[in-house]
């Protein structure tokens, strides 16, 4: 008899799996079933997101941590998420009647660097005072996550945001304005201007603000980050290398993304499943 599991809040409803699996290579496997379900490794990918936990602390009745995380290394490789994360932005953007192409936001945050990130890709951040990683994202007007760049923390913002802004060229060639707060001023903005024939719009602060105020278009690309870190893998870096930091947060965006798609649909199959392994 196959062992039925209680699914846990990260999982796949059958609406978001619907969205992904379409999108996941193909198995080489030379003809033979694939030893674990792909929902079950990708729900697991999802656990360690939004749980936080070690990928040696899985639950037992997800597949294996190591199938797990080759899964999610060989995807990685694939540029898998990079391709998910394209394909939901434009098909969320389309459902809220939006143009495909979007303008993008550019903000960093830095994050405290847990004992498992090396020197070689850690810095102290002296204005935030942080010793850890500073990541830069674009999303676009709905806060929908663009790309990310994941650097150390002692970076500036207008030396860092070059990456980020070149991946965001690539991802969407179309992008040619981006909103930026203050401190990407200076000559980010001429360089993006001369080399990628992009314009970076300067929001500023009025000059009369006291206190904290909300400021247009940089408001959606906090709440995204905002949205990042409620999962706990997010709250700090964990990750031995950077690529992993970013691929851990297009995983975040990903099923933050499907969920806004399949909003009203019916969270069918999230709270018990039944799989056979092999």
């Amino acid at each position: 008899m196959p062992t039925p599991r209680r699914g846990y809040p990260s999982d796949l409803t059958d609406a978001q799996w619907a969205l992904i699996e379409p999108m996941l290579p193909e198995p080489n496997t030379d003809g033979r079933p694939e030893k674990h379900p792909r929902r079950e490794v990708v729900n697991a990918i999802l656990y360690v997101v939004r749980s936080g936990c070690p990928w040696r602390y899985l639950p037992a009745d997800l597949p294996p941590w190591q199938t797990v995380y080759w899964y999610f290394n060989r995807w990685e490789e694939a540029g898998v998420t990079e391709k998910l994360l394209a394909a939901l932005r434009v098909k969320a953007r389309v459902q809220a009647g939006r143009e495909p192409e979007p303008r993008g936001i550019i903000d960093s945050q830095s994050v405290k660097g847990a004992d498992t990130v090396g020197a070689e890709s850690r810095g102290y951040d002296t204005g935030k005072k942080i010793n850890g990683r500073k990541r830069f994202i674009v999303t676009d007007t709905l806060g929908l996550l663009v790309t990310v760049w994941v650097l150390a923390a002692s970076w500036q913002d207008r030396d860092g945001a070059k990456g980020a802004l070149v991946a965001a060229t690539l991802a969407v060639p179309s992008m040619r304005h981006v909103f930026a707060d203050q401190g990407f001023a200076g000559r980010l903005v001429d360089w993006a201007r001369d080399t990628l024939r992009t314009t970076v719009d300067i929001v500023r602060k009025p000059p009369d603000q006291r206190g904290f105020a909300v400021h247009p278009r940089r408001w959606v690309v906090e709440r995204t980050l905002a949205w990042l870190t409620a999962c706990r893998r997010l709250a700090r870096d964990y990750e031995r290398v950077p690529e992993n930091s970013e691929a851990i947060i297009r995983w975040a965006a990903i099923a933050g993304t499907a969920r806004r798609i399949t909003r009203g649909e019916p969270a069918q199959r999230r709270t018990r499943r039944t799989f056979t392994w092999t």
